[in-house]
């Protein structure tokens, strides 16, 4: 699904989707679509920061092996072209 900018920018201001649908004129429905297909990414981004860099790193764990690496941009990459449910 493509993210409308304008419908993000309200939905991140804190808009209903009634309230977005009167503004933007279309449907509640796109509204509330787009709406979990943010929160979806937000707890994507949460989970692990683009720089690959994991918020739960600590120094004395092992590092992930060119293997594991691989396997978890494969994962990652199936996960990303899976539509939102």
């Amino acid at each position: 699904m493509k993210i409308r900018a304008d419908i993000a920018a309200l939905v991140r201001a804190g808009h209903s989707d009634a309230s977005i649908a009167l503004r933007l004129g279309c449907g509640r429905g796109t509204a509330n679509e787009t709406r979990r297909a943010i929160s979806s990414l937000d707890r994507l981004y949460a989970e692990e920061v683009p720089t690959g860099q994991v918020r739960d790193y600590r120094p004395e764990r092992m590092p992930t092996s060119p293997a594991q690496q691989a396997a978890n941009r494969a994962a990652l990459l199936a996960a990303l072209r899976t539509p939102a449910a």
